[in-house]
């Protein structure tokens, strides 16, 4: 993995410079399978195949506590934003952690993101066209 692509591909999401889909294109041209956002830490974790881990900080300032519980419809109406508005990271991350996200997991090989909260819950949302195997 080269540190600097993955330095620049994160602040580029931090700064909603580059949309989704491309730096998820160059994370993988560098190697990495997956990555761990951590809203408790304001850290991201970059993994490889080989068990390299590059991580960088989210410096955003103000950001509100996690919220007690996932709830789920609030989550998936901040993913759908996203996706289908352009909304700004810094706008999902909040939203997301007001909806009780502490953090996620982005497979980029398999293609969806897992978000959970403080107790444990989960939701997994697929990459858009991307579908289970067993659909």
């Amino acid at each position: 993995m080269k540190s600097e692509v993955i330095a620049e591909a994160a602040r580029a999401t931090l700064d909603g410079s580059i949309p989704f889909p491309e730096v998820v294109r160059r994370l993988m041209e560098t190697g990495v399978e997956y990555s761990h956002v951590d809203y408790v830490a304001l850290q991201t974790s970059f993994y490889s195949a080989t068990g390299e881990v590059i991580k960088t900080p989210i410096n955003y300032e103000k950001l509100p506590p996690v919220a007690n519980n996932l709830d789920r419809d609030a989550l998936r109406s901040a993913i759908l934003d996203s996706q289908q508005n352009g909304q700004p990271y810094r706008d999902f991350t909040e939203r997301a952690i007001k909806a009780g996200v502490q953090g996620y997991i982005a497979f980029l090989r398999g293609k969806r993101v897992t978000y959970w909260g403080r107790d444990g819950e989960q939701h997994t949302e697929w990459f858009p066209g991307a579908k289970p195997d067993n659909a």
